[in-house]
This record gives structure tokens, C-alpha cells and sequence, in this order.
């Protein structure tokens, strides 16, 4: 019996050594969380995104970002690294590209080139013509006189100047190294050292700059209406932020003119940003907020314990379908979701004139629903039935009535 008591005492020991002190490769730090808001207000509980209708994608999954091209074709990028094209209806699907790493973002330029943030590679160029040549435009920055690797390029937007603004999502954890980009955005949030950045490249002379930095983990990008400002979704903060568009070398620890948080404490983590119509911009949320990863937000030790923990037990929140619309002044006009995650990790949706398309970065199918009629707040009569319309309407009955309020900005 007493042999058996020591084997049992020297495996708990190892075990409680082994969550304690062994590895990881994260160096926390304490932050606060704000209280989450819950489901209510703007962004009370519905089924407005529920019953999707989907296009298939063959063997590919993870439309992560969908864009209407100017050609008239419907581009997506799918986490095997290929960019893919079809018909709106979601007919004639071919492999347009493929950059040989895993391309989060793209916009086009004024000549017809896509313009795409890889995640492995940097900023990338893909040529207009039939040979559809990639070329590197930016996998460096120069940071204190030295050049400085752009880890995780995420989202890119190509101004009307032609000036090229994208986030490098982590300065500390690049999907190259650590297992892919889920993984490494996991790493980053967790330890909340909030290194992330949005950078620009100026193509008159090729050279890239940092706009801002301190962000925890930059993600989605998008310009206002006016090109004055650039939208950045910080995910790991639940806020979206609104940057002067002539900033450079931005602290976003400390106070400035040039930025305010426009959106805050939102009910799960900000991904993609995508203009849509009538003065809207467009945002995923990839997963609801975690109660416990929220508390464990003053604790850095539970987060390094969490890591020694089987992948399983890991805080990672369900699958919640979840996207909204708002405009440059961070009021809310529309809210969508469907809160069994049947269509996982909406990452942002894209609007055309007939059609709202979801991204994802994990679904195996492109999906999307008719696009109701243009205005504030089109989309809150969607579950009755409304039909299109001219002017802008006034939330159903059915919805809070606060469906077009400003969440929180400042």
C-alpha cells in the first residue's frame, strides 16, 4: 500500500510540475478586461443569419475573405493557399492563383492587380494579366534603422491614392512557426503583449511603413467613406479603432489625436472589415466572447497553465454566427446571427447588390443570403420578409429597437 501511495504522490507531483513550470511559448501579461456586454441592445439574441444558402467549394474549405473583383468574377481565398474564382452564382469555379502560403486579406489596385496579405509570405502583388505573376511587394519594415519581418500579414485595403494599408496581426508569433494561423492568432491573444501593428507601403517608392502599433492582434482593415480614416479591428481587444489616415509611427498605448476607439467592448472577437453599400461597413465576429478567458485576463500564470493543457481544454468559445453593419461613426444599422453556429466562424460579410456573402474561416461552402433593400438598418426586417426598399426603414418590432444605436464609442 505504501509503495503504491508513493507511486501515486511521485505522479501528482509530476503532473503539478509539469502545469506549473513546463514551457510555453507565450509570456503573458495581465490586462483588463471590461465587463462583456452580453447579447442585448444592438446586438440582442436573433436568427437573422440562420439558414444560410451555400456554394460549394469542392475539397477547399475557409473562404476567409470574398471580393466582388472588378472584372465581375467573385474572388475567395481558401486555406489550402489558393485564391479562387467564379461566377457570382457561384458557377465556373477555378483556381486563379496560388501564392504558396495562405492569403487572409486582398483588395485590387487601380491597374486590376490583386493585392494580398499572406500570412506567410507578406504583401503581396498577383498581376492582372494571363500569367497572373506574384511578387513580393513588403516581407520587411523598417523599425529603429533595422529591417524588422512582417510575421502575419492579415488584411490589406488599397487607397485611392494607391497607397497600401494592411495589419501584420502579430510581431510574435508568425503562422509559418507556429502550426498555421489559427494557432498562432490563439498564441498572440493569450498573451496579450499586444504587438501587433498596421503598417503601409507607398509604391512611388516602394517603401513600408508603421502607421500604428499596440495593437493586440490587428486584424481587419477598411477606409471611411471619405478615405480620411482606416477602421482596424483589434480582436484580442474586442474593439475596432479609427486612425487618421495620415499617421505614422503610432503608439496606440498612449493617446493621440490621429486615433480614437470607435467601437468597444463588443460581444465577441472583431475579424474581417468590408465596405459595403450605402455608407456601411461590414464586420465578422470569428467566435463569441469567453467568460473564462475574460477572468483570466488579471491572471498571466492561467493562461501559461492553459497551454500544458490538452488541446481539448483549451477556452476555445463555440461556433456563434455573428456579423454586424455600421457606419463611420460607430453606429450600429444592422446585427445577424445565428446562434447555433451551423456557418462557423463568420469572419465578415460581403455585399453586392443582390447578395450578402459570409465568410468563414473554416466552413467548407461559400455562403450567402439575397441581399434585402438598401438604407439604415436594411437588414433588421430580414426574418419578416420585407421587401427591398427605396428609402431606409425603421427596425421590425421583433428587434430591440435599439438596433441602430451606437454600441459604445469614444
Amino acid at each position: 500500500m505504501r509503495k503504491s501511495l508513493a507511486v501515486v504522490g511521485t505522479a501528482l507531483a509530476a503532473a503539478l510540475a509539469y502545469l506549473l513550470a513546463w514551457p510555453v511559448p507565450i509570456e503573458p501579461v495581465a490586462w483588463a478586461a471590461p465587463l462583456p456586454p452580453g447579447y442585448a441592445g444592438p446586438h440582442a439574441v436573433n436568427q437573422r443569419l440562420a439558414g444560410l444558402k451555400s456554394i460549394s467549394l469542392g475539397n477547399d474549405e475557409g473562404p476567409e475573405h470574398i471580393v466582388l473583383g472588378p472584372d465581375g468574377w467573385l474572388y475567395t481565398t481558401v486555406a489550402s493557399g489558393a485564391i479562387v474564382r467564379m461566377a457570382p452564382d457561384g458557377s465556373q469555379r477555378e483556381v486563379w492563383a496560388r501564392t504558396g502560403g495562405r492569403v487572409l486579406g486582398f483588395d485590387f489596385d487601380s491597374a486590376g492587380n490583386l493585392i494580398a496579405a499572406d500570412a506567410f509570405r507578406g504583401l503581396l502583388s498577383i498581376a492582372a494579366g494571363p500569367d497572373r505573376a506574384v511578387r513580393v511587394l513588403a516581407d520587411t519594415v523598417t523599425v529603429d534603422g533595422k529591417p524588422d519581418p512582417i510575421r502575419y500579414a492579415d488584411a490589406v485595403v488599397v487607397a485611392p491614392d494607391g497607397r497600401m494599408y494592411f495589419s501584420d496581426a502579430s510581431t510574435r508569433f508568425a503562422p509559418a512557426q507556429w502550426g498555421g494561423t489559427f494557432e498562432a492568432s490563439v498564441l498572440d491573444i493569450l498573451e496579450q503583449r499586444a504587438t501587433g501593428r498596421v503598417l503601409v507601403y507607398e509604391p512611388e517608392s516602394g517603401r513600408t511603413r508603421v502607421m500604428a502599433a499596440g495593437l493586440s492582434f490587428a486584424n481587419g482593415v477598411a477606409l471611411t467613406a471619405d478615405a480620411r480614416h482606416l477602421l482596424v479591428a483589434e480582436t484580442g481587444r474586442y474593439r475596432v479603432w479609427k486612425i487618421a489616415i495620415d499617421a505614422r509611427d503610432l503608439d496606440l498605448s498612449r493617446a493621440s489625436p490621429k486615433a480614437q476607439v470607435l467601437l468597444d467592448n463588443l460581444p465577441g472577437y472583431p475579424d474581417n472589415l468590408m465596405r459595403g453599400l450605402d455608407g456601411k461597413t461590414w464586420m465578422g465576429f470569428a467566435k463569441p466572447r469567453n467568460a473564462v478567458v475574460d477572468r483570466m485576463a488579471a491572471y498571466p500564470w492561467l493562461r501559461s497553465l492553459t497551454l500544458r493543457l490538452p488541446r481539448a481544454l483549451w477556452p476555445i468559445p463555440p461556433a456563434y454566427g455573428h456579423v454586424v453593419a455600421f457606419d463611420d461613426n460607430g453606429r450600429i444599422l444592422a446585427d445577424l446571427q445565428d446562434p447555433s453556429g451551423a456557418y462557423p466562424e463568420t469572419t465578415a460579410v460581403t455585399e453586392t447588390a443582390d447578395r450578402l456573402y459570409i465568410q468563414s474561416l473554416h466552413a467548407r461552402s461559400l455562403g450567402w443570403m439575397p441581399r434585402p433593400g438598401a438604407g439604415a438598418c436594411p437588414l433588421d426586417r430580414v426574418a419578416a420578409g420585407a421587401s427591398s426598399a427605396a428609402k431606409p426603414v425603421q427596425p421590425a418590432a421583433a428587434s430591440s429597437g435599439a438596433s441602430c444605436q451606437r454600441t459604445v464609442a469614444r
